[in-house]
């Protein structure tokens, strides 16, 4: 089975009393924020995820269960399944050293027009997989499965808040998205 990785965004983050539940159901394959208070519950969570299934759509939904089931009152209200990678990261997935990844950023190598970064604070910088991996020319299979998955997981997560009644229930969601979806073999 493919693993997958994906990233949640949380209703809020979780307290650390609550890791315990989460890492006994993910056996520590999630990666959440924690606040140690309740003056910091207002601000939204993370969670990063690698998790294996047979589709990236039964993976996510596999850890949605898992993270609302650890915690009373949190919910996921959003996936995504396109990560921001650090200059180390776009190395390892390309196949390039630190310095040849380094210098195609700041266009003394390679054709130019590396893509932007998609968030630069502090001194660190995070790029787009699938910007950087159509820059380099390289076809991620993930990355076909995981456009349309993340939508229709994301229109059923928005769904789901708005009339749980209506909402089918996540099974189907996977059942249907896995007869219209390609999915990484």
């Amino acid at each position: 089975m493919p693993s997958y990785d994906f990233a949640l965004i949380l209703s809020r983050p979780l307290y650390e009393d609550e890791l315990d539940p989460l890492f006994d159901r993910t056996h520590g394959a999630v990666t959440v924020s924690i606040i140690s208070d309740a003056a910091h519950a207002e601000r939204p969570g993370n969670a990063s995820c690698s998790w294996q299934g047979p589709t990236l759509a039964a993976a996510i939904m596999e850890v949605v269960q898992h993270v609302e089931a650890s915690a009373p009152g949190l919910h996921v209200l959003q996936v995504e399944a396109d990560p921001l990678l650090t200059i180390r990261d776009i190395a390892e997935r390309v196949g390039r050293s630190f310095d040849s990844v380094r210098l195609a950023i700041t266009g003394a190598r390679g054709p130019g027009g590396f893509p932007a970064s998609e968030i630069s604070t502090a001194g660190h910088r995070l790029w787009r997989w699938s910007k950087v991996a159509a820059w380099y020319g390289l076809e991620d299979p993930q990355l076909v499965e995981a456009k349309p998955t993340v939508q229709a997981i994301n229109g059923w997560l928005a769904l789901r808040d708005v009339v749980p009644d209506v909402a089918p229930a996540p099974e189907d969601v996977t059942s249907a998205l896995s007869l219209v979806i390609p999915h990484v073999a």
